[in-house]
């Protein structure tokens, strides 16, 4: 079964991929298929996943995928959260992995109460008009490190402190982050969600 990632990132696409593999599935980037981004207008996870979702199944006809993940910080009621992939322009960066952990840290100076929880929202639909779509929700909590630490991993990865491990994300092996990270437990879900209703 060939499933299309609403997305063109090239670090979602390898980590969403090794965690399909036990389905038999093949996740294929939608720009590989001339799939244009859909608008993410939306203030919550849930809504623009969904509509990447759809998109991506409306431009190919295929089933879609699609992961809307982000940052929620505590000490900033939530955000970035949607924008987390945009954060550091908001503070005059280019927008990039690192300016973003630049652009947190420099935020976050002074500020003890440094809880945050990553937060992946997948949303999978076999059709535009699916009117069933599977959600699987992964979240972690941990803490924002006061220093990039590791290089596994994208995104704010090298600043997630995960208590469990006494390490950030960026600092475990692959597998094991992938296994742990938001990301990963949404997709076990989702895993578990399409083999039952889609495949059995």
């Amino acid at each position: 079964m060939k499933i299309v990632l609403a997305s063109n990132n090239k670090g979602k696409l390898a980590e969403l991929q090794a965690m399909f593999t036990p389905l038999g599935c093949t996740l294929v980037s939608q720009s590989t298929l001339d799939v244009p981004e859909a608008p993410e207008p939306y203030r919550t996870f849930i809504e623009n996943a969904l509509t990447k979702a759809r998109n991506a199944a409306e431009h190919t006809g295929l089933a879609s995928i699609a992961d809307d993940a982000g940052l929620c910080v505590d000490a900033f009621g939530g955000l970035p959260g949607v924008d987390t992939a945009y954060y550091a322009t908001q503070f005059g960066y280019s927008k990039s992995d690192d300016n973003n952990v630049r652009a947190l840290l420099e935020q976050m100076q002074g500020i003890e109460h440094r809880r945050a929880a990553m937060v992946s929202t997948l949303v999978a639909v076999r059709s535009p008009e699916d009117p069933e779509p599977l959600v699987a929700v992964g979240r972690v909590v941990g803490e924002i490190a006061w220093e990039p630490m590791g290089s596994n991993g994208f995104g704010f990865d090298p600043v997630m402190w995960i208590p469990e491990f006494g390490k950030t994300f960026a600092q475990l092996p692959v597998e094991v982050k992938n296994a742990n990270s938001h990301r990963g437990r949404a997709a076990q879900q989702m895993v578990a969600l399409i083999r039952d209703r889609w495949l059995s």
